[in-house]
Formats: C-alpha cells, sequence, structure tokens
C-alpha cells in the first residue's frame, strides 16, 4: 500500500473513534455526573528507507472535561453535588473509584451508597454510616455529615494529583492510578445534583466536521484505489 493510502488510513481510524466519542458524550447529554471526553491527537514520525519521513497523527489518548455542570435543586437530602473541583470516592469490588455523581442513597444496614450499591467514603476512606431513627442526614459545604447534633464523618471530596489520567471505567465512574488528595476548593451542595456537562450544540457541530471529514477521507482512498486498479491493468496487457 502506498504511503498516501496509509496515512489517509490512519486518519480515517482516529476520525471513527472520534466519532464514537462524540456519540457516546450525546448521548449522556442527560446523565447526571457525566464527564465530556475528547480525543487527543498525537503526531509521530516513521522513518522510511531512501525516502522522506512518514508523518502521521493518530487519537490515542481521552481528555476528559473538568468544566462544571449546571446544578439543580432536588431537594433530596441525599443527593449531592460538587461545586468546584474534585471527586466522590467509592468503594468498589475492583478498588477505589471516582464520580461526580452524587444520587445518594442508604442500603439496609444504614451506609450512605450510590445507585450501584457501592459505598460512598469519607475523607479518611472509611464508609458513612447513618444510624435508624435519628432523623434527616445534614450535610455542610466542607462535607461534614450530621445527624442531629451527632456527627458521622465527613464526605471525601479528592481529586488526582495535577497531570494524572483518569480512565472512564463506566458512564459516570473513573479509576485512576495516580494518588489523590483532598480538593482544595470543592464544596458540597446537599439536596443538588450536577447535570452533565457535555456541550451538545457544540458535539452536534463537531460530529458534522468529522463526518465531512471521514467522508472526503474515503474519496481519497477510493481514487487511489482505482489508480492502483488501473495501474495494475496497463501492466497486464
Amino acid at each position: 500500500m502506498e504511503n498516501a493510502s496509509y496515512v489517509t488510513l490512519t486518519r480515517q481510524s482516529g476520525l471513527m473513534r472520534e466519532m464514537e466519542t462524540i456519540a457516546h458524550n450525546i448521548a449522556n447529554a442527560a446523565t447526571t455526573g457525566f464527564r465530556q471526553q475528547g480525543l487527543v491527537f498525537s503526531e509521530y514520525i516513521q522513518a522510511l528507507d531512501g525516502s522522506d519521513s512518514l508523518s502521521m497523527a493518530a487519537a490515542r489518548v481521552k481528555k476528559t472535561s473538568t468544566a462544571q455542570g449546571v446544578l439543580t435543586q432536588t431537594g433530596n437530602a441525599l443527593d449531592f453535588a460538587i461545586e468546584g473541583s474534585g471527586y466522590f470516592q467509592l468503594e468498589t469490588p475492583d478498588g477505589l473509584r471516582l464520580t461526580r455523581s452524587g444520587a445518594f442513597n442508604m442500603d439496609a444496614t444504614g451506609d450512605i451508597v450510590n445507585s450501584d450499591g457501592y459505598r460512598v467514603l469519607d475523607s479518611g476512606g472509611a464508609p458513612i454510616n447513618v444510624p435508624a431513627g435519628g432523623g434527616d442526614v445534614s450535610v455542610a459545604p466542607d462535607g461534614t455529615v450530621s445527624l442531629g447534633d451527632r456527627l458521622l464523618g465527613q464526605l471525601g471530596i479528592v481529586e488526582p494529583e495535577v497531570g494524572a489520567d483518569l480512565e472512564r471505567e463506566s458512564g459516570v465512574l473513573f479509576k485512576t492510578e495516580a494518588a489523590v488528595a483532598p480538593s482544595e476548593d470543592g464544596k458540597i451542595l446537599q439536596g443538588h445534583l450536577e447535570g452533565s456537562n457535555v456541550d451538545a450544540i457544540s458535539q452536534l457541530t463537531r460530529m458534522i466536521e468529522v463526518q465531512r471529514a471521514y467522508e472526503m477521507g474515503q474519496k481519497l482512498l477510493d481514487m487511489d484505489h482505482e489508480r492502483s486498479k488501473t495501474a495494475l491493468q496497463t501492466l497486464i496487457k
């Protein structure tokens, strides 16, 4: 295959990956705590024998947007939104996971959990248990959880170290291999939820641009195929 065709195929593959990412973003535009993702295109150069080097671009890295989603008041005592930076910590069978989705409830034992039943952790990495019959839970902006005059713990709001990668594990759960530290500016809003931070209009616009670029690349591949076919037929004659 000629170098030009190889470069075009590599570009087409990256455009397809970006299209999939955009479609996933748009599908979750109404998902509580969802974080928009984009692709980072990186250039890499390959040396060629007897000719100039070959420069190609590939979409290899996903970047998660940290933009604040819209905060909506729900009035539910176990709905929490983070205003500012940071993530809630969840205890899962696969280890610590981070999320911005604060639609929580209590399980049969009184532990605060998310919709999947994963326990929400305090600033020390322990679950938060609410004794039965004590009334409504109160949570201060710093995450302090109280039941009447009784202190139950403090919701852990953390963020990975600067430059660390967040890997999306499911729609609103992330994992990171980096160390996490308490958020410096994140505060809790009780009775609120943070919506998706997807910018649907810009994503739809980008989808159209990517589709047009893909169609143009496909035309170039078709033209190159016809040239190769014509050349082969000429040689056979």
